[in-house]
């Protein structure tokens, strides 16, 4: 290819011109575009923050799959250890479930009501790292101890060494009539992990569990399952089901919080979409630029042209000139979307110790800090779909450009 269209487009876009609206409308396109690249990387790092966060406090609870008795697991010690040697597999827990009611000093809530084994807990669960007072070991069973969210703590008022009473909808039926079945735990320990889930678990020894639900001491209801790779559950559980004997019912994290996550994944589609039109402004300004240069430089064209510069060629300058517009701005904005990236955790919280307020209270948010976590993938998407409008922007004025008639643009020169 012949350079010369490149060395006089790369020369009219650095060149200084008389008239100062194309220079404005120039840096204007180039602000556009720097602009939006930057925060399309910010914000969409922003969301992979809160993603992540999301991911590793709520999934890092709830179990990637469970396998389900009906109502309790045959040989269910044979069939944890099956389970734990299928392939990605990382770790297998016994589990009783209760739907309760929790009462304490005329406070009433509603609970998950989890029966665990605390030795196990460690390797399906990320509760042991986060107690904030006491600790799983202090489950000891027989004891009727119980571990509670931190927030479901404070809504009931109670506080270590206090007494709460559990509620199960299953009824006793006696002389005095029918009862419902209560049962008072003491309070060893709470648990925060920054999500609803403070709210609305709690935790007791598996053994207490099938006690309270009339089971034999060693049975259990269902075995909680983690994966090396939770995305892989909906697939794995499936092939465990198959594997093992029984009439067992299997469910995944995607059908209990897949929802949470599939909405997260959306509204992350729609920023980006939306954002991305502040690129597609910038590129019309591109357009606009262009052709009103082609206008100013109308004589010039026709110049080149008497020359025996082509019209292709005469169409590579003004390419050439759009695609350094739009590579210019581009790059801006890539180095200051991955900049702000970066720093956009440590800025809001200097700015909240500044300003001495919080923007995220973790008595409202599932979290107290903006989390965010580039990601090369979002970024390349977007300095790949941001250079492509700018040069599809220069098309239409290049075009023009070689359309124009020598003998026509001096005529009157």
């Amino acid at each position: 290819m012949n350079l010369l269209p490149v060395k006089i487009g790369l020369r009219y876009a650095r060149a200084k011109r008389a008239n100062h609206f194309i220079s404005f409308i120039s840096f204007s396109s180039i602000a556009g575009i720097a602009l939006g690249v930057a925060v399309l990387i910010t914000v969409l790092s922003v969301m992979n923050g809160f993603d992540r966060e999301l991911r590793q406090r709520i999934l890092g609870m709830v179990p990637h799959a469970t396998v389900w008795g009906t109502p309790t697991l045959l040989n269910w010690q044979q069939t944890a250890d099956q389970v734990a040697t299928m392939p990605g597999v990382k770790a297998v827990a016994p589990h009783i479930q209760a739907q309760v009611m929790f009462q304490s000093d005329g406070a009433v809530h509603g609970a998950l009501l989890n029966g665990i084994n605390p030795a196990l807990e460690a390797n399906v669960s990320i509760l042991p790292n986060h107690m904030t007072s006491g600790a799983l070991e202090s489950l000891q069973p027989g004891e009727f101890g119980i571990v509670l969210g931190e927030q479901l703590a404070r809504m009931l008022g109670v506080r270590t060494g206090d007494k709460v009473t559990a509620l199960l909808p299953k009824a006793n039926v006696s002389i005095a009539g029918i009862t419902p079945t209560l049962k008072r735990f003491t309070l060893v320990g709470t648990f925060k992990v920054g999500a609803e889930l403070d709210s609305s678990l709690a935790y007791i020894h598996i053994q207490d569990a099938a006690r309270l639900k009339r089971y034999q001491p060693d049975d259990v209801e269902a075995l909680r399952i983690a994966f090396d790779d939770l995305f892989q559950a909906p697939r794995l559980v499936w092939d465990i089901a198959r594997a093992i004997p029984g009439q067992n019912k299997v469910s995944d994290w995607t059908r209990t919080h897949g929802n949470l996550f599939q909405a997260i994944k959306m509204e992350k589609t729609m920023i980006g979409l939306l954002l991305l039109l502040i690129v597609v402004v910038a590129a019309f300004n591109i357009v606009s630029t262009l052709v009103m240069v082609v206008t100013d430089k109308r004589n010039d064209i026709a110049i080149l042209r008497t020359m025996g510069l082509t019209s292709t060629q005469v169409m590579w300058v003004f390419v050439v000139q759009g695609i350094f517009i739009g590579l210019l701005g581009t790059l801006i904005g890539l180095a200051l979307g991955v900049v702000a990236a970066l720093n956009v955790s440590d800025f809001i919280a200097w700015l909240e110790g500044f300003l001495g307020i919080q923007f995220l209270s973790g008595d409202v948010y599932f979290i107290n800090y903006l989390p965010s976590q580039l990601d090369w993938q979002d970024v390349r998407f977007i300095v790949v779909s941001a250079f492509t409008m700018t040069v599809l922007a220069t098309l239409y004025p290049a075009w023009r450009a070689s359309k124009v008639d020598p003998a026509e643009a001096l005529r009157y020169e």
